[in-house]
């Protein structure tokens, strides 16, 4: 079995969740976000966050707007729309569900069962 294959999974599986919780706080360019997951111990790909993006802006969870730079050419910042933070705040209580589900299944029991 390929231990780095599951790892991966389990990634992706939380990727939108953190990428949306950093855009919540505040308005975001997508370099920005990498950092972000980066110093977090979550590395991401540019080539798979512009996607992930793309589609979130697309279903109305996001929307951008251009900003004018200095050093080359406009840059695109993202934030959530009223329509994303619906959709975070049912993600996030998605997560805590999930998150306390785990921990249950996988923290040692305290109570002895005898039968």
């Amino acid at each position: 079995m390929d231990i780095q294959n599951t790892q991966s999974q389990m990634r992706k599986g939380v990727l939108e969740f953190c990428i949306l919780s950093i855009i919540r706080q505040g308005e975001v360019y997508p370099s920005d976000l990498v950092e972000k997951m980066k110093s977090a111990n979550l590395h991401i790909l540019e080539g798979t966050l512009y996607p992930l993006l793309t589609r979130l802006k697309n279903a109305g969870v996001l929307t951008y707007r251009w900003v004018e730079s200095n050093s080359g050419p406009p840059r695109k910042y993202f934030v959530m729309t009223d329509q994303g933070l619906q959709f975070y705040h049912e993600l996030e209580l998605t997560w805590n569900e999930l998150a306390a589900a785990v921990s249950a299944l996988t923290q040692p029991s305290t109570s002895t069962n005898n039968s």
